[in-house]
């Protein structure tokens, strides 16, 4: 009997062990690393790395919406595939399953920035904190600032995953559920791009583009509409997805070359309209060679799996909980000292986060049945 259940353990572990996509691990962990990356640069403003890393880099977070598309867009395909009707009920169950994901850390964090804040211990107006933090309203429709920045996109994630499958519920009344999944992935690409053809203002400055265009969520959905988009095509085209996945990663790489080389102003046209769209477009295109790579054994691609476990964590603490605390309370005194408080705050990120991860976050996945 123990012999058997030991069998029984051990297949257990090698299914779910295969259930994780490394290409996908490794998507996810270059986006985060991207995003720590920028939040930690000004601890080496004036040293001989200041220009480190000596090239332009895409916005980590596109990548991380592009993933989540085509994530929460592959469960969603399955589920309205099934031969029960996809209902309310499979809706409440979907959100549960989402909001264990994500709102236990967003919550816990959201509460340590306040803390942070009302005690002086980082700079920043708590006046901005209100109950609309508690509802990801802070940046819907408007800009919030100067409070728990990082925030923003988690709020566009939130509201992405309660619109897509009510409209999705709403389309499968009327049409079939492959052209009901194409019909919610195409609302949620134009009107976002409409919108901000309709509000663009050429006389914008760098950080009301920023906080008025970049960070609101109804201008951002359809950046995770190109991940669903790409979920679509998986699911439905699999063989043209397989037979085209070196060409479509060719593509990608050649339009996040055309981005990062292209010399475009805050107040132009492509930047505040189409520039939203092209870098999802990009990385959306990587996404079928990335998503074959498997498995992948050895010592750096356990390392990447961890940092795509703990990315979440890692994106929730960075900024204000690490680097902020550093910058305000031990600012760098030299060139020495600022290169190690840049090595400091990498330590400190992964640390905390892999911290949070294993007494917080994972618990919390593991009351929905899982733990990635």
């Amino acid at each position: 009997m123990n012999i058997l259940n030991g069998q029984s353990t051990k297949v257990k572990s090698m299914n779910l062990k295969s259930d994780r996509v490394f290409g996908l691990d490794l998507f996810r962990a270059v986006a985060i690393l991207l995003v720590v990356l920028g939040h930690g640069s000004h601890f080496l403003k004036d040293t001989r790395f200041s220009d480190f890393p000596y090239f332009n880099m895409i916005d980590g977070v596109d990548l991380f919406f592009v993933l989540s598309g085509f994530l929460i867009g592959t469960i969603l395909l399955k589920e309205i595939n099934k031969e029960e009707e996809f209902e309310w009920r499979s809706l409440f169950k979907f959100w549960k399953r989402r909001w264990f994901r994500t709102l236990p850390n967003y919550y816990l964090v959201l509460l340590l920035n306040y803390f942070i804040v009302k005690w002086s211990i980082i700079q920043g107006d708590i006046l901005q904190f209100n109950w609309k933090f508690f509802f990801f309203l802070q940046n819907f429709s408007a800009p919030f600032f100067d409070f728990f920045w990082e925030s923003w996109s988690l709020s566009v994630e939130e509201w992405f995953y309660l619109f897509t499958p009510v409209l999705l519920l709403f389309f499968l009344k009327l049409y079939s559920p492959k052209l009901s999944f194409l019909l919610v992935v195409l609302m949620m690409i134009i009107f976002p791009l409409l919108y901000r053809v309709y509000i663009f203002n050429p006389a914008i400055d760098d950080f009301w583009y920023d906080v008025t265009l970049r960070k609101v969520v109804i201008t951002r959905l359809d950046s995770i509409a190109y991940g669903l988009l790409a979920s679509w095509v998986f699911y439905y085209f699999k063989s043209q997805w397989e037979k085209l996945k070196g060409l479509s990663f060719l593509l990608g790489l050649g339009l996040i070359v055309f981005i990062l080389n292209i010399q475009t102003s805050n107040t132009s046209f492509y930047n505040q309209v189409f520039a939203f769209s092209i870098t999802p477009i990009s990385a959306a295109l990587l996404l079928p060679l990335i998503n074959s790579i498997q498995h992948v054994d050895g010592l750096i691609p356990k390392v990447i799996t961890h940092i795509s476990k703990i990315s979440y964590s890692m994106y929730l603490i960075n900024l204000a909980l690490v680097s902020a605390i550093i910058r305000d309370n031990f600012a760098p005194q030299n060139e020495i000292d600022g290169i190690l408080k840049y090595l400091l705050y990498w330590i400190l990120v992964i640390a905390l986060s892999t911290l949070l991860y294993y007494i917080f976050e994972r618990p919390m996945l593991k009351l929905r049945g899982e733990d990635r």
